[in-house]
Formats: C-alpha cells, structure tokens, sequence
C-alpha cells in the first residue's frame, strides 16, 4: 500500500496509543487522485489524554499530507456506529469492515466480525419511515413538474435525485450513502436502473426524469399525499 511508512509515522508521532488502525478510501484501494487524503480509523482504550473523551474526527497535516483521522475508544465506536446504522449510513463501520487494517489487537477479528454481521443484514426500514420517505418524494416530484425558474429546477431535481436513490437503496436492505458513494451505491443495486433513472437528469430532460423518479416511486409504494400523518 502507498503510504504505509508515513501513515506509521503519524501515528506514532499523534496517536500512539491506538490499538487498531485501519486505513480507508483510495489511499487502501490504490486509487489516489491529485486531491486525495488519506482517510485513518483509530480504535484504542488509552487512545486519548483525556479519559473522558471517547471520539474525534480531525484533519491533519502531516508530511505533506492530509490525514481525516476518525478516533474511537471501544465504546466511543459503537456509539457513533449506533448512530450511523440508525441514520442508514453507518461509514465508520464500512471502515472496520471493509477496509484495510494496519494495526490489529487481540479482540480486532472477534470485533470486526461482530459488526460485519450487522453490515451484511442491511438497513430495516419501517413501514413509517417509508411512507415519510414516500410523501416527501410526491412532494419534490410535483415541485418539478410545476417548476418553470431554470435554476429551481435545477436544484429539485438533484435533491430528488439524492432521494429517490436513498429510497431504492433501502428498498432493498442496502445503505445509502453521500456525496460520490451514492451513485456508486446505485450502480452496485442496477447499473441497468441507475442509468435509466440518471440519463435524463444529465442531459437536463427534467420531464422524463420526473417520469423515472415515478417509476422508481411506484415500485416502492406509489405516491403519498392525502391522508398521510407526520
């Protein structure tokens, strides 16, 4: 892996005491850009000076690098993985998952495995959340069949893009995601869907992507308006 000396030496030099290390994103993959930092998951018990401080997410430079550290205590992880699976968009546990450890303890396998099951299983999502995700889409759906301002447009269709992408996503027990890993996502559930669904924004046809987002809408459920309680 590129990298491996200097992130060693960061994390010497910041955070020695880090139990479990494990570095993410294209730095791991060997996909580096111009622009890429190098995205660090730390885990230890004694990993901060405080002892009551159980998180941090900070970027750092360090020989010339960005480093995005995400720094855990044991309990500090599972909170803020809590928090991420309830949100359908758990990214530290994808890190502990999926990524490539470069300091492992004597609990990392047993760890690992524990929330790789809870990866696997995918995203549950209730028939309220649902309806919730339902009407808000009906409603960003009429917005851009109304809209005529070429720039509110613009704007609807890409948040219901996000939306509607979100939806089939957890439609079938896969997590979302933000950003560039979204349409990755998508990609992964049907390149077939996602090209039918996004072909139509790229291009600017907004009216026959008002027509897909429906499609993908009634798939999941169909409209929601009348009758529905928030």
């Amino acid at each position: 892996m590129q990298h491996a000396d200097l992130i060693e030496r960061f994390i010497a030099s910041a955070y020695p005491r880090a139990e479990i290390a494990i570095v993410a994103g294209s730095t791991a993959r060997g996909e580096r850009t111009a622009s890429s930092d190098i995205d660090l998951l730390l885990i230890g018990d004694a990993l901060f000076d405080d002892s009551s401080q159980s998180s941090k997410a900070a970027t750092h430079e360090f020989e010339g690098e960005l480093i995005e550290v995400f720094a855990y205590t044991p309990d500090g992880f599972d909170d803020w993985a809590h928090r991420g699976i309830g949100q359908y968009r758990p990214v530290i546990v994808h890190m502990l998952v999926e990524e490539q450890p470069i300091r492992r303890n004597r609990s990392f396998d047993e760890f690992r495995a524990r929330w790789s099951e809870i990866l696997t299983a995918g995203p549950s999502l209730g028939a309220e959340e649902s309806r919730f995700r339902r009407y808000m889409i009906t409603d960003l759906l009429d917005d851009l069949r109304d809209a005529t301002d070429e720039l509110e447009r613009r704007v609807v269709a890409d948040v219901l893009f996000e939306r509607i992408a979100e939806l089939m996503l957890l439609g079938d027990r896969r997590w979302i995601a933000t950003g560039k890993w979204l349409p990755r996502r998508l990609r992964a559930l049907s390149e077939e869907r996602t090209e039918r669904l996004s072909a139509p924004l790229l291009t600017g046809d907004f009216a026959a992507f008002a027509d897909r987002v429906e499609e993908e809408l009634d798939r999941a459920g169909g409209r929601l308006q009348a009758g529905f309680v928030r």
